[in-house]
């Protein structure tokens, strides 16, 4: 029998470690499933399009297909629970990889394409994941266990951009184009992560949650009715609430930080490409970039839970602005340069949505908390493909150096939203969704 005083206190359940743990491990696996789209999508569309202008479609498509997989897995996982919903994901991603890589191989653009919006399940479902570490965390360390998951995700995601040269060569040797190889990689890391959560995520993280928040309504009902409060007033102070207002923030705050981060890092390595560098510089480059988009994750996490949301997700945008600036300026031959700028375009993205989903998270009771979750990846996902589409049109018509000086400027628009956030008094719908309080700027 559970502790009462675990329930009623937010202490971390036990079964939050085990359940962290397969996270991790599912992440590790499908990190460089994630690295394949980041590193050669572009490039390939572009060997097979022979066209720079429509070298950021892959990452479009790949980014609207993961707005309908965050869609699916939503409402799957507010049906089914969070196992079966994450490795669907994952399954539909290895369905969606192996389908790139047939399309290479018989260089057809529409199959291409077709493929690149299945494979976006898989990218969407290992940024959900991250919601399945926080169901069971209490409030004050939610920021570090979306930050575990998150981190998580470093290994495949930096080892597998650097396979390049390597996958390449066995595509190569079974007579599929060599930008491929990387797709051949993220079938068998989206496959193994769908397996791992389909037999280890037990129990279901989400499912606990929601008995937990219930059981601890009926505690307090309980000990208001004794107290000799009304049982309707007992109910009203113990139901958790939406709060709508911190859901637009959260979700503004990361869908600003996504297309900022996509279409700047869509076309580094088009344009690294055409200034001579090859694959592997590419490939170093955002493997750099990916690194420092879940390594800094535990530090973040940390800051997140003791500094506030609003803090670090105030300094994403100020991160971002700089790693524009220094990507528009960086000279094309210098690949110190702009992995430098990858780097804080990484590390502000981390920012944005270690904050933001923490925000999010707080403002949504356990039984809403799914479908709200995967409408809230939906317009992140938009986000992404909007970044993407747009990218290669901007370097057509101004340059890399544009395109980085305007995603900058952009990015500077979460400052207003936080300022919003904290001048203006939360309003919710029936009570605080947990008793976190975090410190506000001043």
């Amino acid at each position: 029998m559970r502790d009462r005083n675990d329930v009623t206190a937010g202490r971390e359940v036990p079964e939050q470690r085990r359940i962290l743990a397969v996270l991790v491990f599912s992440q590790i696996l499908s990190g460089a499933g994630l690295a394949a789209g980041i590193t050669v999508g572009a490039l390939l569309a572009e060997e097979m399009l022979g066209s720079t202008g429509l070298a950021g479609v892959p990452s479009a498509l790949f980014t609207a297909g993961a707005a309908l997989g965050a869609l699916g897995i939503g409402q799957i996982c507010r049906r089914y629970g969070r196992r079966p919903g994450l490795a669907l994901g994952y399954a539909v991603g290895a369905l969606g990889s192996l389908g790139v890589v047939v399309a290479a191989a018989v260089g057809s653009a529409v199959l291409l394409f077709l493929a690149l919006l299945v494979y976006g399940a898989g990218t969407s479902t290992g940024l959900m994941a991250r919601y399945a570490g926080a169901d069971l965390a209490s409030p004050e360390r939610r920021g570090r266990a979306v930050s575990t998951v998150l981190f998580a995700t470093t290994l495949g995601a930096v080892v597998g951009p650097n396979l390049v040269t390597l996958t390449g060569e066995v595509a190569h040797s079974w007579g599929i184009p060599r930008l491929a190889g990387p797709f051949l990689l993220a079938v068998a890391a989206f496959g193994a992560a769908a397996v791992a959560l389909a037999a280890l995520l037990r129990p279901d993280p989400l499912r606990l949650a929601e008995k937990l928040a219930a059981a601890q309504e009926a505690v307090a009902a309980q000990e208001a009715l004794a107290a000799g409060s009304p049982a309707e007033d007992a109910a009203d102070r113990t139901e958790p609430r939406l709060n709508r207002r911190e859901v637009v923030i959260g979700t503004s705050v990361m869908v600003l930080t996504q297309l900022v981060m996509i279409a700047i890092m869509t076309m580094t390595p088009v344009h690294m490409q055409a200034h001579g560098h090859g694959t592997q510089a590419a490939g170093l480059v955002i493997a750099l970039h990916v690194g420092a988009m879940f390594l800094p994750s535990p530090l973040t996490g940390l800051l997140v839970d003791r500094l506030g949301r609003r803090w670090i997700a105030g300094a994403s945008g100020l991160t971002l602005a700089v790693a524009g600036l220094l990507a528009a300026l960086a000279p094309p031959h210098s690949v110190p340069a702009l992995a430098t700028a990858l780097v804080l375009l990484g590390i502000g993205w981390n920012f944005g949505l270690i904050s933001g989903t923490a925000i999010v998270t707080d403002a949504l009771p356990p039984a809403r908390r799914a479908s709200a979750q995967g409408l809230v990846d939906v317009g992140i996902a938009l986000a992404g493909a909007a970044g993407g589409m747009s990218s290669g049109l901007v370097v057509v018509v101004g340059g890399y150096p544009t395109l980085a000086l305007a995603g900058g400027v952009l990015s500077l628009a979460v400052l207003p939203v936080v300022a919003w956030s904290v001048r203006r008094p939360a309003h919710t719908d029936t009570a605080p969704a947990s008793s976190h309080a975090e410190p506000e700027p001043k």
